[in-house]
C-alpha cells in the first residue's frame, strides 16, 4: 500500500514538476550525480534496450539534470552477459539486465525473470509489489552487494524458431537451442542440448548450424533478428516465460550514497519503464506476426504431449534446485502459493473474457 500511494503522488508531482519546466527545490540543492549503466541489450532491439534509455530520461527530467544516467549497450563496457558482475564489482554504478542469465551462480536468479510455467507479466507484477516477492529478492541480493528494481517486462513470449517440425517430444532429442536462463534446465530434460547466447550472436549460431533451434521474445524482435530468414517454423507459446521481467541492478553502496529523494525517483522512473515495456511489445507484436507469416513463416503450436512433458520435467529441476539452493526453494514456494490463487481468479474473469473475446470473429 505505501509503494502504490508513493507511485500515485510521485506521478502527480512529476507532472507538475514537468510541465512548470523546472527542477524541484531539493534538486537545485542537491549535487549532480552521473552513473554509467551497462545493458544486457543491443541498441538496435529498441524495445528490451529502450526501457533503460526510457528510465534514464524519466530520471533525467525529474531532477531538472542533476542524476544523469548514461546508458551503454551490451559489449560496450562489458559483454552482455557480464553485467551483474559490472555491478556487483563497482565497474559500473548499475545495469540493466534480465536476472535469469545468472542462474548458474545460484538458481534463485532465474525465479526473479521467469521460470517455466511461472508468473504472467501481471501476476509477477502483483507478487512484486503485494506478495512478498520484492521483499524477499532484496533479502537475496543484498549477498550480491546490489539493490534491485523491476524494470521491464516482455509479456507471454513464443516458443522460438525451429528449422524442423516439432510433432513429439522425441524431436527435440539432440537439438541444439538457444535458451536462456533456467529453462534449459528443463529442456536438458527433454533431450535438448541448450545454449546460452546473448543477442547479438544468435543469428550468426544459427546461420551457421551451430544451433538447430533459438527462442528470443516475440514477433517484433525475432523480425528484427531476421530468425526468420534461416528458421522456418515459429512456435508458440513461449512455456518458460509467461511474463519475463527485467530489472535495474543498482550498486549497493552507490544505491546508499543517493539522497533518498533521488532512490524515490529512480524507482519511479524503474516502474515506467516496466509499464512502457510491456505497452510497447504488445503494440508492436501483432503486425509483426503478421509480416512473418505473410512472408512464409510457418506459425505452430506445441503440441499437449509436449507441454505436459515439459511441465513435468519442470517440476522434476525444480525440486533439484530447492535440494541445492536454500533461496530457490524459499522464494519458489512464496511464488507458488501466490501463482496458485491467481489462477484460481485468472479462470474466473481474464480467461472468461478472452475466450469469448477470441470467438467474436465466428458473429454475423
Amino acid at each position: 500500500m505505501q509503494r502504490r500511494k508513493f507511485l500515485n503522488k510521485a506521478g502527480a508531482g512529476m507532472a507538475g514538476i514537468l510541465a512548470a519546466g523546472v527542477a524541484p527545490a531539493f534538486a537545485q540543492s542537491t549535487g549532480e550525480v552521473k552513473w554509467r549503466l551497462a545493458s544486457s541489450f543491443p541498441k538496435s532491439l529498441d524495445t528490451i534496450y529502450g526501457a533503460a534509455e526510457t528510465m534514464a530520461k524519466r530520471v533525467a527530467a525529474a531532477t531538472g539534470g542533476k542524476f544523469q544516467i548514461q546508458v551503454f549497450a551490451g559489449g560496450e563496457i562489458v559483454p552482455g552477459l557480464q553485467v551483474l558482475d559490472a555491478v556487483q564489482n563497482g565497474t559500473v554504478a548499475c545495469g540493466h539486465t534480465a536476472p535469469y542469465y545468472y542462474w548458474g551462480k545460484d538458481a534463485a536468479f532465474a525465479l526473479d525473470t521467469a521460470i517455466p510455467f511461472g508468473l504472467t507479466a501481471r501476476q509477477m507484477n502483483a507478487w512484486q509489489i503485494f506478495g512478498g516477492g520484492l521483499e524477499l529478492f532484496r533479502e537475496f541480493y543484498k549477498g550480491y552487494n546490489i539493490h534491485n528494481i523491476p524494470c521491464g517486462n516482455t509479456g507471454a513470449q513464443m516458443g522460438g524458431w525451429y528449422r524442423k517440425e516439432i510433432r513429439k517430444v522425441a524431436d527435440l532429442k539432440g537439438l541444439k537451442m538457444r535458451i536462456g536462463g533456467f529453462a534449459g534446465k528443463v529442456m536438458e530434460k527433454l533431450g535438448v542440448v541448450p545454449q546460452q547466447l546473448a543477442a547479438g550472436d544468435i543469428y550468426p549460431a544459427l546461420e551457421k548450424g551451430t544451433i538447430d533451434a533459438v527462442e528470443w521474445v516475440g514477433p517484433y524482435d525475432d523480425e528484427k533478428l531476421g530468425f526468420n530468414k534461416v528458421a522456418k517454423y515459429y512456435y508458440y507459446p513461449g512455456w518458460w516465460e509467461g511474463g519475463p521481467q527485467l530489472d535495474l541492478y543498482v550498486n549497493l553502496k552507490e544505491w546508499e550514497k543517493l539522497p533518498k529523494e533521488y532512490q524515490n525517483i529512480l524507482e519511479a522512473a524503474c516502474w515506467e519503464a516496466n509499464t512502457w515495456m510491456l505497452a510497447k511489445y504488445d503494440a508492436q507484436n501483432p503486425a509483426a506476426l503478421k509480416r512473418l507469416v505473410a512472408g512464409g513463416t510457418q506459425l505452430r503450436a506445441f503440441p499437449r504431449e509436449t507441454m505436459v512433458a515439459a511441465y513435468k520435467a519442470a517440476l522434476a529441476v525444480y525440486k533439484e534446485a530447492g535440494e541445492k539452493s536454500p533461496a530457490f526453494r524459499k522464494i519458489y514456494e512464496s511464488m507458488v502459493k501466490f501463482r496458485d490463487e491467481q489462477l484460481l481468479w485468472f479462470r474466473v474473469a481474464e480467461k472468461g473474457y478472452d475466450d469469448f473475446m477470441h470467438g467474436i470473429g465466428s458473429i454475423k
